[in-house]
């Protein structure tokens, strides 16, 4: 779906969020719009990644930079299952001796939910020479803002999760759920049979 403004107005750094933007070829390229709004970080980053590479697209070649934009929004939003806040550790070190510094990803979250998307999906990409021009078509903004409202937009709808990648409690409570559809379809089949079959025998009598 095709969205032609922006939802507010941009009020961040506007030199950052077009930076690079010129050594793009954006001749055939599709703007995308992710909205990390309540999305899994790793399930976002797969499909973020899949789009950037251009490998929806039936061209798709590994030498070559066929990819698509993409805008993700609400980057502060995205979430992690697990115990990923606390346990989850980003480390670099400064040069000096002993300065190997270390944060967790709630700390991460709170001082540039931005970088946490952007490297979770690099780290999906190869390791080769596209991978910095892939770098250049990722535009993450922490809110729901962004510059890009003149651009020919269009929101990616995250595919719906399969049962198998849940967890088993999760897992087994989707199951009830169909289960229970179900039966409540078939009961509600069954009860207009049996008023038809009822209205049937009062006519006939």
């Amino acid at each position: 779906m095709a969205t032609s403004s922006a939802v507010q107005p941009f009020k961040g750094n506007l030199k950052k969020a077009l930076a690079g933007l010129r050594r793009i070829n954006l001749d055939g390229l599709r703007w995308r719009v992710f909205d990390a709004k309540g999305q899994i970080l790793g399930r976002l980053a797969s499909q973020i990644a899949t789009v950037v590479q251009g490998k929806d697209k039936p061209t798709y070649t590994p030498y070559r930079e066929d990819g698509d934009m993409c805008i993700i929004i609400n980057a502060k939003d995205v979430c992690v299952s697990g115990r990923k806040l606390t346990d989850k550790l980003y480390r670099w070190h400064t040069g000096y001796i002993g300065h190997l510094k270390e944060r967790s990803l709630k700390d991460q979250l709170q001082k540039d939910p931005t970088e946490v998307i952007r490297k979770a999906v690099l780290r999906m990409l190869p390791r080769n020479k596209l991978r910095d021009d892939r770098d250049r078509k990722l535009r993450i903004f922490p809110g729901s803002e962004h510059p890009f409202g003149d651009r020919p937009l269009e929101s990616y709808v995250m595919p719906p999760r399969n049962v198998r990648e849940m967890r088993p409690r999760a897992r087994r409570a989707v199951i009830r759920a169909q289960k229970k559809l179900e039966q409540a379809a078939a009961s509600e089949t069954s009860r207009k049979e049996k008023k038809k079959s009822d209205e049937r025998s009062e006519i006939q009598q």
